[in-house]
């Protein structure tokens, strides 16, 4: 199932693109009103005016519904690798810090997170459809530089993504800004390392 489109169906009449971006739009708006526990799909079809079959028809829960909604707070991927692994690694953190920044951005976050003991569901999800498609862009990006010899061919790929995304975390939750150059200043600390 594609992390943001409704689940396919039988064929039949095409879903409508607009009506499925306004019924994630009224879940993302009560997910970061509510949280997810007090979110409600009865609310979210009521305020998107269609009905709650309607809504299961194009998601399969309540989990499925938040987490569709939650991709649209990512920013679209960024431009394809131009040759330069280091240039393509600040460009993938550059876009992954302006997702985190966006409007509730980093406290969707933190509601997935506080759900995990009730709603292990969402978390597997959010995991799934956010987290895994992120990473695996900074982790190829530098598997692009090992590839092109810029940096080291037994650098560990791994500890390194893991530092480069902690790092927009780190910063947010000590209430430091997260400025422009920081995707910059973090990826040249890691590339030298790895070099």
């Amino acid at each position: 199932m594609n992390s943001s489109s409704p689940k396919s169906t039988s064929p039949g009449r095409p879903r409508d693109a607009a009506l499925d971006e306004k019924i994630l739009r009224a879940t993302l708006r009560h997910l970061s009103e509510y949280g997810y526990s007090r979110m409600s799909i009865d609310a979210i079809a009521e305020e998107a005016g269609v009905s709650k079959p309607t809504m299961y028809r194009r998601w399969s829960g309540k989990a499925d519904l938040a987490t569709a909604a939650l991709t649209l707070v990512r920013v679209a991927e960024p431009p394809p690798a131009t040759g330069n692994a280091l240039d393509d690694l600040k460009a993938a953190l550059r876009n992954f810090s302006r997702s985190l920044l966006r409007p509730n951005g980093m406290a969707l976050i933190g509601t997935v997170l506080a759900e995990e003991e009730h709603t292990p569901e969402l978390l597997k999800l959010f995991r799934e459809r956010l987290v895994a498609p992120r990473r695996a862009i900074v982790r190829e990006t530098l598997r692009a530089g090992q590839a092109s010899g810029e940096i080291s061919s037994n650098a560990d790929i791994e500890a390194a993504a893991n530092l480069l995304v902690g790092s927009f975390y780190a910063r947010y939750l000590e209430g430091l800004p997260i400025g422009d150059d920081w995707a910059d200043r973090v990826a040249g600390i890691v590339w030298k390392g790895l070099r």
